[in-house]
């Protein structure tokens, strides 16, 4: 279950919990839950890792994701496990953003629609630069960097796997701008992992 499955056991669901919530779920359920969903964990939790950037909010949000998963799964026809769960992570993210965003207090979260390529972690930033010692810690800073839009696109595709049908569905656009997110995200990535490509694109034109 790798990293998050230290965090996350699968006796979080317990029996306590089956008459937990506006619909009852039976024991039955609790049971296929946890045969289903609970393989998922690792996605969850790296899913909402790079949406909240913040590995211990990722935790918080991806138990939220599962308990809201749990309650909500006598709803739940049978279709793709990881993408319905992957939507409930999103919306919870998308609440605990917006919990933060209305109290500045605490360090309000934007979402950095604008200025894609600006809004970029600064790699000259001395912890940074540790952070990148392996190509891996690299890439998921990279990644991390990315407007919210493109990275979660990014994520569900490239890391997840997703098609590009399921990848809309969970965040509720069309294909079209899915495709769309894909590309404007990968160009991107290829800028801040290789500069000098936009450099030499830019000394042509």
């Amino acid at each position: 279950m790798g990293r998050f499955g230290r965090f996350f056991r699968p006796h979080l669901v317990s029996d306590r919990d089956v008459a937990v919530g506006p619909a009852p779920v039976r024991r039955d359920d609790a049971a296929r839950f946890r045969e289903e969903m609970l393989p998922h964990m690792d996605a969850a939790y790296n899913f909402a890792r790079f949406l909240a950037r913040d590995p211990v909010a990722a935790e918080d949000i991806a138990q939220d994701a599962f308990l809201r998963a749990f309650r909500a799964f006598p709803g739940y026809r049978g279709e793709a496990a990881k993408p319905w769960l992957l939507a409930i992570v999103r919306n919870c993210f998308r609440d605990w953003a917006s919990a933060r965003r209305d109290r500045p207090e605490e360090g309000g979260y934007a979402f950095d629609d604008e200025n894609p390529v600006e809004s970029a972690i600064d790699y000259d930033d001395p912890e940074a630069i540790m952070m990148r010692r392996s190509e891996a810690d690299g890439l998921r800073l990279t990644i991390a960097g990315l407007p919210e839009p493109f990275r979660e696109a990014l994520v569900l595709r490239e890391l997840e796997e997703l098609s590009y049908r399921e990848i809309a569905a969970i965040t509720g656009v069309p294909m079209g701008t899915v495709m769309s997110r894909l590309a404007r995200a990968r160009e991107m990535l290829a800028a801040l992992l290789l500069p000098e490509i936009g450099t030499a694109r830019e000394v042509r034109s």
